[in-house]
């Protein structure tokens, strides 16, 4: 029974050291820096304040879903509440990702 016992822990360790548990997929950022060229800068610029419970767009309250739709193209320039937390910025960087002529800056 014991040598059972003993191949039944190395199966189990053998598939627990060789699975993949959770996959990480990547969402690239880009940090706003002091004195930054401004060549090539798109026309349109919009602003995004993100909190923990607000989502403001150029001073106007809109829901995440209103957002999608209002920006198309252009920077969206994103700046971060104290208490915003790092799923709400990717959640919305994950809404506003993968749109040809739109770029993302998340201020500091």
């Amino acid at each position: 029974m014991t040598p059972l016992i003993d191949v039944i822990f190395l199966l189990l360790l053998f598939f627990m050291l060789t699975s993949t548990f959770s996959t990480f997929g990547e969402i690239e950022l880009s940090n706003a820096t002091a004195g930054a060229d401004a060549t090539g800068a798109p026309a349109e610029r919009v602003f995004v304040q993100l909190g923990a419970e607000r989502l403001v767009l150029n001073g106007t309250p809109v829901t995440l879903d209103e957002l999608t739709t209002q920006v198309e193209t252009g920077q969206v320039l994103v700046s971060l509440d104290a208490d915003t937390s790092s799923q709400r910025l990717v959640d919305l960087l994950v809404r506003l990702r993968g749109r040809d002529g739109l770029t993302v800056t998340v201020l500091e």
